[in-house]
């Protein structure tokens, strides 16, 4: 009698969800804990919207090296250091003591956070099997997104009771926790864990890409910046992270300023965007599976993608349109969410195309995606000092109805590296 299946994949999943979790966590938390932040250091807008791209900087900037290591090395000892690294400058942000001190810090910790997500994808390639990816991806980002919606509130309360300063050290404690448990389980491949039996191994491994390919040299930078999938994936991820990064810097400010929200109110309505994003990322996950399953690899990832983002382009530019505060809140979290949507569709077009250069194929998508987080606080409090504050969010809006578009061009039965 041919044995059950163990379930060791579903532990890396949970690996997975948990450093999902910590990220939004220790990123998400100085947007809301700005307030105090600035008047403490005394820094204005403009200092605070380049405290904010100091982060994405760095974080684009390492990001395909990073990537590139996790290929070549495996995910083990790589999210080791990521998380390690990322987890002690959050605690070192709580030291700050200046504007200068702030920039450096932050442009550190982006450093060493640059490589989180496609070495996410990377480990998922290696132990998902490919009719479980969509949805797999879809409960990573629900984890990550439950605790970014969570993380305004935590924040506040923490701050009220010691400070901003320590809740950054308190909030860096559970990355280094999570930084030892992984090293001393997780494997890179499955073949290598003792844990898991042959009929799982069976399983993972049908229909994943085997080959392994050249990491080195031009040619093979050149055939990833060729290749017609490349940039249409580079540009439908960017109003995706612009979008977010708009949520947790400069939405707070906004709902105060544009709408009177009072510290309860903007609390719930500053993590809302996230708390709906959850349920998004799941549904958008089962959803690219299922229409994969039975329309084909192409409606499955572009169809939704394209579908998702003429939403969330919409409901954005229905924000600009209503005097009433919740209402336009509402509206901005719609939108952010039907992006999250995308996300499973996003990364599983990735390992699709990607196969053992995952890592890389990830690294390039996301970092079209940290340039836009680069750029959003200085573009977004720029058009609201010019104009105003539905100025932002018209370009938001716009943004999305471009990334639909982009979809289009996008095939995930065509690999990069063939």
């Amino acid at each position: 009698m041919p044995s059950r299946p163990s379930r060791v994949r579903y532990r890396v999943v949970g690996f997975m969800l948990a450093l999902g979790a910590v990220t939004y966590l220790d990123r998400a938390c100085i947007a809301t804990l700005s307030p105090d932040i600035r008047r403490d250091l005394g820094l204005s807008k403009d200092q605070m919207s380049w405290i904010y791209s100091a982060f994405a900087i760095a974080y684009a900037a390492f990001e395909i090296p990073t990537a590139w290591w996790a290929d070549r090395m495996g995910t083990r000892r790589v999210l080791t250091r990521i998380v390690a690294w990322w987890s002690a400058f959050t605690v070192a942000t709580g030291a700050a003591w200046s504007f200068g001190s702030m920039l450096v810090i932050r442009f550190l910790f982006g450093a060493g956070e640059a490589g989180a997500w496609p070495g996410m994808a990377r480990t998922f390639s290696r132990w998902i099997p490919r009719s479980e990816r969509g949805t797999v991806q879809g409960i990573f980002f629900s984890a990550a997104h439950i605790m970014g919606g969570l993380t305004p509130v935590i924040a506040l309360a923490v701050a009220g009771l010691c400070g901003w300063r320590w809740t950054f050290v308190l909030f860096g404690l559970p990355g280094i926790v999570w930084a030892i448990a992984w090293h001393r389980w997780f494997r890179d491949d499955p073949e290598q864990h003792a844990a898991v039996n042959a009929a799982e191994l069976e399983k993972i491994v049908a229909g994943r890409d085997q080959s392994t390919g050249q990491h080195e040299g031009w040619a093979y930078w050149k055939q990833l910046l060729k290749h017609r999938n490349t940039l249409p994936l580079c540009l439908m991820y960017f109003p995706n992270s612009f979008g977010f990064y708009f949520c947790i810097t400069w939405l707070p400010t906004y709902l105060q300023e544009q709408h009177g929200f009072n510290s309860m109110r903007l609390g719930f309505f500053t993590g809302l965007p996230l708390l709906l994003s959850p349920v998004a990322d799941l549904l958008g996950g089962l959803a690219t599976d299922a229409a994969t399953r039975r329309f084909g690899l192409r409606i499955g990832r572009a169809g939704v993608g394209a579908a998702s983002y003429l939403v969330a382009g919409s409901a954005m530019l229905l924000a600009t349109t209503t005097a009433q505060p919740e209402l336009a809140a509402w509206c901005i979290a719609t939108a952010v969410a039907a992006s999250m949507f995308t996300l499973g569709a996003a990364w599983g077009t990735v390992i699709d195309v990607g196969g053992s250069h995952t890592g890389v194929v990830g690294a390039a998508m996301n970092t079209s995606g940290q340039i836009g987080s680069v750029i959003c606080p200085l573009i977004v409090i720029g058009l609201q000092q010019h104009y105003d504050w539905n100025a932002p969010l018209y370009l938001i809006g716009a943004l999305f109805l471009v990334g639909a578009l982009a979809w289009a061009f996008i095939n995930p039965q065509r690999k990069i590296f063939e």
